[in-house]
Order: C-alpha cells, then structure tokens, then sequence
C-alpha cells in the first residue's frame, strides 16, 4: 500500500508546475465548499423555517454568476487572473459576512448575500474553468477531475461532521448556535487567504485580448448548451436539498454533517481510481451511472420522505454529483479544444456562453420548485420538484451520446495544421 501511494505521488509530481499548482489551490479552497454549499442554506433554513427563501437565496446566486462571468471577460483585458481567481475565493467569505451581520433574514439581505456569493463563483469558476480547460489536455483530464473530485469528496468526509456537531456543541453548551455559524466563517476567510497564496505560486497567463462575446456558433455548440441547461436543472437541487430536507425531516446540523459524510468515503476512492484508471471512451457510461444515481436518490426522497429516506437520498447523491462532473468536464472541454480550431474563437468565449446554457436550467428549476411551494405545497416541492428534474435530467445521456459522436467525426475535419 505505502509503495502504491508513492508511486501516486510520484504520478502527480510528473504533471507540469501549473498543473499542481492549480489542484493544490482547488485543493484548498475545497474546505470552504462545503461550507458554502451546505451550511449558509441551513443557516438560512435555521433561521427562517422557510425553503422558499433558501431557494431565493440560490436564485440570486445563479444571477449573479453569469454577470460575473461577462465582467470577468473585461476584466481579464485589464487584471492579472491570479488576481481575479483569489478575488473570486475571497468574496465567498465576504457573501457569508453579510449574511451573518443580518438581524432578519428578509429577501432583501438575502438577494444581496446571495449576489455576493454569486460574484464569488463567477470569478473563481470563469476564471478556474479557463486554467483547467489551457493546462490540461484531453488525455489527462480524466485524471485530473479524478484527482479534484477525491480531494472533494475526502474533505466532505471530514468538513460538514465537524461543522455540523460544532454548531451542535455550541449550542449544546450554553452558546448560540449562530455565534458557531461566525466562527465558522472566520474560519472560511483564513482559508480563502491560503488558496490565494498558493494561487500566485503559479505562472498562469491571462487569454490573449480578443473578442469573447458571439451569438452564433457551430451546431455542435447548441448541443452542449442543451447538455448544460439539463444540467443547471438538477444543480440548485444538488446544493440545496439536502440541507433542507435534512433540517425538515431530520432536524440538526450535526445529523446534516454526519449524513453528508456517509458517502463520501466510498465516493473518494471511486472517483479517484475512475480519474485513475478510465479512458475518453468511459465517459459516457460514466454519465449514466451518475444520472442513475440521481434519479434513484430523487425517486427514494419522493417515496419515503423521512428521516431514513433523506439518509439514502444523501448517499446516492453524494456518488451521483462527482460521476456526472467526472464525465461532463472533459466532455466539455473536448467541444470546445475542436471549435475552437475550426471558429478561430477563444476559449473563454465558450466558457462566457456556456454559463449562459446553465442558467437556463437553473433558473426553470428554481422556479419549478418555487411554483410548487406555493401553488401546491412546501412538501410537494421538496418530494416532487426532485423526481421532476431528475426524469428530465434522464434525456442528458442521448443528449451527451449524440455530443461524443460529433466530438469524434469533427476532430476527423480539422485541417492538418491544427491537430487535436
């Protein structure tokens, strides 16, 4: 075992300096995830009692990611992208700041917490997405979203049962469990310090000045952005959900922390030696385990709908999430390494425009959720709102099929001066 994970290291080491030095800052930043996606919405969900208002508060995020990710084109004309990715981890602590210093959690605090954090992510993934998509290659991308997803998936392992019986133990021993929540985010804010210290040590360039905003593009791209509009339909879910089915029908943030961590042991070893061990020709397959996952996880939720229920949603959501992100990124960035050569476009003008296709999806599923929880139900919603998307999120893989097939015939058509 100990020679095996020598010669792992030693694998990692073998990859260029940007290369690690981009894992090692995701690596890092990776702490502050959890954080983000699970515990400000059960703060929120803590606070309120409310999953409309949790769901609003992911709606504004989702606007102000594609805002960010069209500022971040001009920007980068401008600013150094080290600077704007450490920017990017930054203001996650500083949407959480916000959130904590409010007295009520009216709409109003949350869209402006919500917005910050929205900022947050368009700088940190427009910015990440383009240095994964220019130091990385079709080869070694599997082992590259292998690599991150096990360092994910290991430190959701450890992260929320730490936070969740904190906030338990704070307020067990006389203290105020939101007094735990600022702790906690202090603790966020020194990390997002960290990652952006690893961050300089890399020698990342920006993209060259060059138009990044087009409406027209090659067919192909239309079926990623219909990919990737499925996909922005599940992903308020997969952020959301649990925190608030737990919060509902389980009660806690220790029972939210252990239950996030059931899985992700057996998702962190999976995703690595699939990373690992996989080829291009896996990906799809991949994909339909992944969306598999999801579905039994949603079809489970709407049938139980109790405590044991949202324990089994959890850990097939949690194997579902890393293999549809395993499979989706490098399918992804395959389009886009052969449009680019045949649209003599850059690449962040795909990446732009991509984000465009995701908030499509998550704005119909924000609103599919809204809409039942206030024309049906706030339980119809968390049971029913789920299995809707996942049935529809099932269409991904003719959808994902139909794109590796035109990845494959396309790659055949570039000239030979501009091979893939």
């Amino acid at each position: 075992m100990f020679n095996k994970l020598r010669a792992e290291a030693a694998h990692f080491r073998q990859q260029p300096r940007n290369f690690r030095v981009l894992v090692l800052t995701n690596l890092i930043y990776a702490f502050v995830l959890p954080v983000i996606d699970i515990f400000v919405a059960a703060y929120v969900m803590r606070n309120s009692n409310d999953p409309v208002k949790v769901v609003v508060y992911q709606l504004t995020i989702y606007t102000g990611i594609p805002l960010t990710f069209l500022l971040n084109g001009y920007l980068l004309n401008r600013i150094n992208i080290k600077t704007l990715y450490s920017v990017g981890m930054m203001l996650s602590a500083v949407s959480m700041t916000i959130m904590m210093s409010l007295k009520t959690l009216d709409i109003a605090g949350i869209a402006v917490a919500g917005l910050t954090m929205g900022m947050s992510f368009g700088f940190y993934w427009a910015n990440r997405d383009y240095l994964a998509l220019a130091i990385t290659h079709d080869g070694n991308r599997n082992y590259y979203y292998g690599l991150e997803t096990f360092f994910y998936t290991l430190i959701a392992v450890l992260v929320p049962i730490g936070i969740g019986w904190f906030i338990e133990w704070v307020g067990h021993t006389g203290g105020e469990a939101n007094a735990a929540y600022r702790i906690v985010t202090l603790a966020v804010f020194i990390t997002t310090v960290i990652a952006s210290v690893m961050c300089f040590r890399g020698t990342f360039s920006n993209p060259a000045r060059q138009r990044f905003i087009y409406f027209k593009f090659h067919p192909q791209w239309y079926r990623l952005l219909l990919l990737a509009s499925l996909k922005g339909l599940a992903q308020g879910f997969l952020v959301t959900a649990p925190a608030m089915l737990i919060m509902r029908l389980v009660g806690q943030e220790g029972a939210l922390g252990t239950a996030q961590s059931v899985g992700a042991i057996v998702a962190a070893i999976t995703m690595y030696i699939l990373g690992r061990r996989t080829q291009p020709s896996h990906r799809l397959l991949i994909f339909g385990i992944g969306l598999g996952c999801f579905t039994l996880a949603a079809l489970i939720n709407g049938l139980l709908f109790n405590a044991f229920g949202v324990l089994l949603f959890m850990l097939f959501l949690l194997i579902a999430k890393p293999l549809l992100d395993l499979a989706y990124f490098p399918i992804q960035f395959r389009v886009i390494d052969i449009l680019k050569r045949i649209e003599n476009r850059h690449e962040f003008a795909y990446i732009l425009n991509h984000e465009a296709g995701l908030y499509t999806g998550r704005l119909l599923g924000a609103f599919t959720f809204i809409a039942l929880a206030v024309y049906i139900s706030e339980e119809a919603a968390l049971r029913y709102a789920i299995i809707l998307i996942a049935l529809l999120q099932l269409c991904s893989i003719f959808v994902a099929k139909r794109l590796l097939r035109g990845n494959t015939e396309l790659s055949k058509q570039l000239p030979a001066d501009k091979p893939y």
